[in-house]
């Protein structure tokens, strides 16, 4: 499973010209299903989503995680991102999770984040989703499970 996470100042989902998920300042992750993926894949996920020191203290080092500022978290399913792009100059996503196991996992993520986060948002699995954010640093990482 793949996570690329962006600190932002605020983030939102729009499907057909309707906000479906938003969040002030926290992470936007952009969630990859791979096909090898399990409930276990997802669990480890969530817990360095949380706890990635990614904000920072007060002398401005990097020592704080989405779980110490309280900031929120939004979810968006992006199965590009599992994309083999080694060959040629059009990707493959034979590398990505079937859509049934994909939304499966997804929603697993997206439920346990919401049991042990305060602010939890998500876009729409499948959906044409425009994502507007404020990339904040900018501080962007993949996570890899």
């Amino acid at each position: 499973m793949k996570g690329l996470l962006q600190r932002v100042r605020g983030a939102r989902v729009e499907v057909a010209g309707e906000v479906v998920g938003a969040i002030d300042q926290g992470l936007l992750v952009l969630v990859a299903v791979e096909p090898d993926d399990t409930r276990a894949s997802a669990d480890k996920l969530l817990h360095k989503l949380l706890n990635y020191r990614v904000f920072s203290d007060a002398e401005g080092k990097m020592n704080l995680s989405l779980a110490d500022v309280g900031g929120g978290l939004l979810l968006v399913s992006q199965f590009t991102l599992a994309a083999d792009t080694k060959n040629g100059l059009r990707p493959s996503f034979s590398t990505a999770a079937p859509p049934a196991l994909g939304e499966e996992l997804f929603g697993y993520l997206l439920g346990k984040a919401k049991q042990v986060h305060g602010t939890v948002a998500s876009g729409r699995f499948g959906a044409d989703m425009q994502v507007h954010l404020v990339n904040d640093g900018p501080v962007t990482f993949l996570l890899q499970t």
